[in-house]
Formats: structure tokens, sequence, C-alpha cells
């Protein structure tokens, strides 16, 4: 799956993605409630966390002023999110946490124009087969909301399951 960036007070300060974070929680928890995960929440990097068919990358690699990248700096990441997928040829789907997450994973594998549109549950085959499964971000913006619920996210690991197993 494929993030915005680190959170300064999660990921930029325990060192991986999603880890020590209210979105984080959100995230691993649908994640073993939905079999990818052997527990439902991570505090550090050194705390048992495994993850079962699934990988967790942002699109931008440091943590960015008020949570909100630049292009430039979502352009300058590009090739490490590149070079991961190059790394793990059997990915078939790309789950990605919100529209600019969708637009970085749009840039990684361009497909022929009309672009097509981010939104919850929005699916898209691009041109090397790979899947695109959108998802709102699990911000607090969105799940204190209730844009995304529970049982929101659950759904988009299940059809990330399905998909992967086509």
């Amino acid at each position: 799956m494929l993030g915005l960036a680190p959170a300064a007070h999660g990921g930029n300060r325990t060192g991986r993605v999603f880890t020590g974070d209210r979105s984080g929680d959100w995230l691993f928890g649908s994640l073993h409630r939905t079999g990818f995960a052997n527990q439902p929440t991570s505090l550090h990097a050194g705390d048992g966390l495994e993850l079962r068919g699934a990988f967790v990358a942002a699109a931008v690699r440091c943590a960015p002023p008020a949570n909100r990248p630049l292009p430039s700096e979502r352009d300058n990441c590009l090739p490490y999110a590149a070079e991961e997928l190059a790394l793990m040829p059997s990915v078939r789907v790309i789950v990605c946490l919100g529209g600019f997450a969708w637009d970085a994973a749009l840039r990684l594998d361009p497909p022929p124009p009309p672009r097509p549109k981010f939104g919850h549950l929005a699916e898209f085959e691009l041109p090397s087969g790979r899947h695109l499964l959108g998802s709102y971000h699990p911000s607090q913006q969105n799940t204190f909301t209730g844009r995304l619920t529970e049982e929101m996210t659950d759904a988009v690991f299940e059809r990330a399951s399905e998909l992967a197993i086509r």
C-alpha cells in the first residue's frame, strides 16, 4: 500500500511508516482484522509486527511541513517507490491511501488518457496488470468525522485480497 508521507510524530519518529500514530493504529487494526497483519497495533519498529502479503510505503519519504507535501517532493521521491515496486514483481494490488498516493501510483505506471479518478474503493487496472485500489486516508480528519469507518477500511483490504488472488 502507498501512503502520503511519514507523520512527524509517527513514522518519522519511529522509523517505520504508520507506526506510533493514530493513523497507523487505524490502518494496522484493519490489516489485522483482514488477515494481513499478526497484531492490531505498531508502536515501534521492533514491536513484533509482521505483515503477510502486504508492504507499506510512502509517496514522500520525509515528513513534510504541515503534512502537505509539494508536487516537487512527490516527484523527487517517486524513484524510491519505483525501485521498491521493481524489487517486488509479484505485487498485484496497490492500495492508495488518499488522492495524493493515487496520483503518485499513476505516475509510477502511467495509463493512457483519460486519467482514472480517485475515490474510496475506486479500482483501476494499470498497463502493467497491477490494480490500483483507492481508500480514503486513515487520518484523524477522516476517521473522527466518520468519512472513513472501520468497515470501509476493512472493505478495501478485503477487496485487495480478492484482486490479489485473481
